[in-house]
């Protein structure tokens, strides 16, 4: 049982993971961001997002804090897993 919800939980990670790099991606393509999907995503990751923008201010025009929030999303989800492997 304990398996199954760290892997339930670990997967839903990932896929956050994989939606913030989608949305990230959107933003090279014009217009791709006001599609109904750009606003979905936008919805769900700009959130997070804004958490790290607010202490990592993009250098010209490159923005870094979306890299910031997938390594440590990445590092939530691998501690997350060593920590049930203790239980």
């Amino acid at each position: 049982m304990l398996a199954q919800i760290v892997s339930l939980i670990s997967f839903g990670l990932n896929i956050y993971s994989f939606a913030l790099i989608v949305y990230i991606f959107m933003s090279w393509f014009p217009g791709a961001r006001e599609s109904q999907f750009g606003e979905l995503l936008g919805k769900i990751c700009e959130p997070y997002l804004e958490i790290f923008r607010k202490f990592i201010p993009p250098l010209g025009m490159i923005d870094f804090s979306p890299i910031v929030a997938i390594l440590l999303l990445h590092f939530a989800r691998m501690g997350f897993i060593q920590f049930a492997m203790m239980l």
